[in-house]
């Protein structure tokens, strides 16, 4: 393979989730890739090497039961943003928002920092309007 730009190299990445092509994947992972995933919360999950990073997400990719959905794609230099939707179901619950922050280099993804939106909880000492007067 020569070298992919870091656009291209996101394109295809992408492409192996949103069409659910696992395989599409082993020549876009560098062997000294480091991930770390949104679960389990508050830091994620952190994978170390190709195997592990491929492991991860080939599993996600063959999952034909949910659907990743890429929203806004960044490049800059060797680094992309991915902004994205995970669809586990087809409720408006069903889903969670996050960003990726890849890294690239000669055509290859060294670093992937995974996030999601969370549901919140409100605070117990949260004032409110009517309670301020």
């Amino acid at each position: 393979m020569s070298s992919l730009s870091t656009a291209e190299v996101i394109d295809r990445f992408n492409r192996a989730f949103t069409r659910h092509v696992p395989d599409e994947l082993a020549e876009l992972v560098d062997e000294a890739c480091v991930m770390e995933a949104i679960q389990p919360a508050p830091d994620g999950a952190r994978y170390e090497g190709r195997d592990a990073c491929l492991a991860f997400w080939r599993a996600l990719a063959a999952d034909r039961s949910t659907r990743f959905e890429p929203e806004e794609v960044t490049v800059a230099g060797e680094r992309a943003t991915i902004r994205w939707r995970y669809r586990f179901g087809d409720g408006p619950a069903d889903s969670v928002r996050g960003v990726n922050l890849m890294r690239v280099r000669e055509g290859r993804i060294v670093e992937a920092l995974g996030y999601s939106k969370t549901a919140g909880e409100v605070p117990l000492n949260l004032d409110t309007p009517d309670e301020r007067a």
